[in-house]
């Protein structure tokens, strides 16, 4: 009786500890599946990202160098004669004689063209001739008042008639000389703008006369500025006409006032033009050298990376670590980012005041897609132009 019960309790238990064996060899087989999936998925995912890491980035770079730089100031200036104007005549009439070639250098004082003045010359014959009576009149009139024949009042009416007689031959002369066009200084002459024959109207323009042996350059600069300028200091221009040749001057005025509407002041150089190749009218892009030379490290102007936190620069360097060299593409250069503080500029270069020394290789083109430690592959080609005095170019 005891062992049946006990039989029985024995194939009870028996039954109900095979199932739950069985659940738990699943559950098992379950967490083992997961954690080898996970594991396997980890693998795969850092080799993948490993293939992925840092790839070579094609660049351009330069040398930092130490050069000497000078602040200087710029301006836009017209060139001016010392001596121009565009000649005229006073008086009204017809062109009879032109006296000159367009072009051409001219001695002051010389004759240049002369209007038709027949009738004034007339006129003036016939002035003079009522002189030289009123002359005679008086003549005998003084001699008449020696014997007492007539008044002292004659002889006196007699002589401002002379005068008022001489006097309107004087008018009749310059009336005469208005209509005859002279040189006032020498120089160089324009095209003439009037032929023989033509009715010229008092005032109209014959030609321009322009005196180039020296021209003045006149332009404006801040106020600001004033500090660094002198009377006698150098200035360099230069003009579109004569693409890299600059020309030198000095300051010879700097005017007196400040104009209150741009806070601009006026200033006028001289500049010596002994072969002529400056015309009045010029426009010239100005240069001041103000302040000491000092050697300043400079890199191209494309070189810098702006961002709201500063400026900062890659540089090209040997990668440190024997394991990081790469593909072998790079030829172990990496990217390493450094701040900078900046200077001026001068035209497409500009100066680096820290955080830079002279001989560090400096990206100038694919920044953008550059972070630290990146691999480096150079390609110099083309490489962009850098010039401290660019000019634009008409295409």
């Amino acid at each position: 009786m005891l062992t049946s019960a006990r039989t029985i309790a024995k194939d009870r238990f028996g039954s109900s500890l095979k199932p739950m064996l069985i659940m738990l060899a699943s559950v098992g087989l379950v967490f083992a599946g997961l954690y080898g999936f996970n594991a396997f998925r980890s693998i795969m995912i850092g080799r993948f990202l490993a293939s992925m890491a840092n790839p070579p980035q094609t660049v351009s770079v330069t040398t930092a160098k130490l050069e000497e730089w000078r602040p200087t100031l710029a301006a836009i200036g017209t060139f001016r004669a010392v001596s121009g104007a565009d000649l005229a005549l006073e008086a009204s009439g017809v062109v009879e004689k032109i006296l000159f070639k367009s072009g051409e250098d001219v001695a002051a004082g010389q004759i240049l063209l002369e209007l038709r003045k027949d009738t004034d010359n007339a006129r003036l014959e016939s002035l003079k001739a009522t002189a030289e009576l009123n002359e005679i009149n008086l003549r005998r009139d003084q001699a008449q008042l020696k014997l007492k024949a007539v008044s002292q009042a004659t002889v006196d009416s007699d002589l401002a008639n002379l005068r008022s007689a001489k006097a309107e031959v004087a008018q009749q002369e310059a009336v005469i000389a208005q209509k005859t066009l002279r040189a006032p200084f020498a120089g160089r002459l324009g095209i003439r703008s009037v032929d023989i024959g033509q009715y010229l109207s008092a005032g109209a323009t014959v030609v321009t006369l322009q005196a180039i042996d020296a021209l003045y350059l006149d332009f404006v600069l801040p106020q600001q500025n004033l500090n660094g300028l002198d009377v006698g200091q150098g200035v360099t221009a230069s003009v579109d006409a004569y693409s890299g040749q600059t020309f030198a001057g000095k300051i010879t005025a700097i005017n007196s006032k400040v104009d209150q509407g741009s806070r601009n002041v006026q200033i006028r150089a001289t500049f010596p033009n002994p072969d002529r190749k400056l015309r009045p009218g010029m426009f010239a892009s100005v240069s001041i050298a103000v302040g000491k030379p000092e050697q300043l490290v400079t890199v191209p102007q494309t070189a810098i990376v702006h961002a709201p936190y500063g400026a900062s620069v890659f540089l090209a360097q040997k990668n440190a670590s024997a394991g990081e060299a790469g593909n072998g593409e790079s030829g172990g250069l990496v990217a390493r980012q450094s701040f900078v503080q900046l200077g001026a500029t001068r035209g497409d270069e500009i100066a680096v005041v820290e955080g830079l020394k002279a001989g560090e290789v400096v990206v100038t083109a694919g920044q953008m897609k550059l972070r630290n430690d990146v691999p480096l592959k150079i390609s110099n080609t083309p490489q962009p132009p850098v010039n401290p005095d660019p000019k634009p170019i008409d295409r």
